[in-house]
């Protein structure tokens, strides 16, 4: 094959992070905070009777509307206030090129979602980024408050309940942020379900502010990547003309308008889960060396001397966790997402044997 001669890419395109999806076979994977269990019996009915019957030939105009109508009537709005995406993570990279730019500042915590970076650095947007306190990982609210007014900031995120350290904010402290800041503010509730405190509630009182969610975790649609956005009409027609016509896909769209018309379907699932969390979150706690952080997620951060090492054990046996080596604010730490009490009774047991070899 010959040489593709020198190409003109964009200015620094090639000092880009990239964000790490390569995944191999694992025997247990509980590294990317995914749902354990596949659809409920009933809801795969439901979807898969609804896609015998999709019109393949016709672009996604009704499906859209659909979905949009059945969100906006769950949270007492107009379909104008909500705007649908391939996942959370699509909508919230169209927020930082709707509100980024050259001359523009996105504030957010960290550590948290890393592709808030990523996301700021392709829309050409300066980071400024609050330091989670380094012991318990809570955000202090008054300096992050202050560096988004100091910053003259453009947008403001919050990821809550937080990923990767799965700790949530209170309601009256985001409302507290909306309250002394002007620009516009995004909570980011990927995890909320297993929360259960929802900034929507303060969408009509604050019109910059918005709310982005997935289908992703508590529903485990990670594989059609559907999310969707709520807030102000004007601000959401704004940020609307940063996608492109036609961007979601028929099958995703009556996929996940199914699944939250069937909601109900999965609130025992998320107890489960919930339930799963604190025993596993008890049982790490009794191993010595272990600092198991407080989570309002489906997931566990824990941190431990040998993490590293105990990692490349894991990884020996078939079982991924995510471990953050030397990462700034997360040293020795590992993420832990809750799978089935089978796959979580395994990592824990495989976990426990080298602690106890290697104290």
């Amino acid at each position: 094959m010959t040489r593709v001669k020198k190409l003109r890419y964009r200015s620094k395109l090639g000092d880009m992070p990239s964000y790490d999806v390569v995944e191999r076979e694992w025997k247990v994977k509980v590294n990317a905070n995914e749902c354990g269990m596949n659809l409920p019996p009933m809801v795969e009915d439901r979807v898969m009777g609804r896609l015998s019957r999709v019109a393949f030939n016709r672009y996604p105009n009704e499906d859209l509307e659909q979905l949009m109508e059945s969100i906006a009537d769950n949270y007492g709005l107009q379909k104008e206030n909500v705007l649908i995406g391939n996942g959370s993570s699509e909508i919230i990279e169209k927020l930082f090129f709707a509100f980024g730019g050259r001359n523009l500042t996105v504030v957010y915590p960290q550590p948290s979602f890393s592709m808030y970076h990523i996301y700021a650095k392709a829309a050409e947007a300066r980071s400024v980024v609050v330091d989670l306190n380094k012991e318990d990982y809570r955000l202090n609210v008054r300096e992050f408050i202050q560096k988004v007014n100091d910053s003259k900031a453009s947008l403001a995120v919050v990821c809550n309940p937080n990923n990767p350290t799965g700790n949530a904010l209170p309601l009256e402290d985001i409302e507290n942020i909306a309250q002394h800041t002007s620009c516009a503010l995004l909570i980011d509730e990927a995890y909320v379900e297993f929360y259960g405190q929802s900034a929507a509630s303060l969408l009509k009182k604050y019109p910059k502010l918005l709310v982005a969610r997935t289908f992703s975790k508590a529903y485990g649609l990670a594989a059609i990547r559907c999310g969707y956005l709520l807030g102000d009409a004007e601000v959401i027609a704004m940020v609307a003309k940063t996608f492109m016509p036609y961007h979601m896909d028929v099958l995703t769209l009556v996929t996940a308008d199914t699944v939250f018309q069937m909601r109900d379907e999965y609130v025992p699932r998320i107890q489960q889960m919930i339930a799963e969390r604190n025993r596993m979150s008890e049982l790490y706690a009794s191993l010595p060396g272990f600092k198991v952080y407080p989570s309002q997620t489906n997931f566990i951060l824990v941190k431990y001397e040998k993490a590293v090492p105990l990692n490349e054990e894991l990884v020996n046996m078939s079982i991924g966790v995510r471990s953050f080596g030397s990462a700034p604010g997360l040293e020795n730490c590992l993420r832990i997402s809750m799978g089935t009490r089978q796959e979580n009774d395994q990592v824990f047991d495989a976990i426990k044997s080298f602690v106890e070899a290697n104290q």
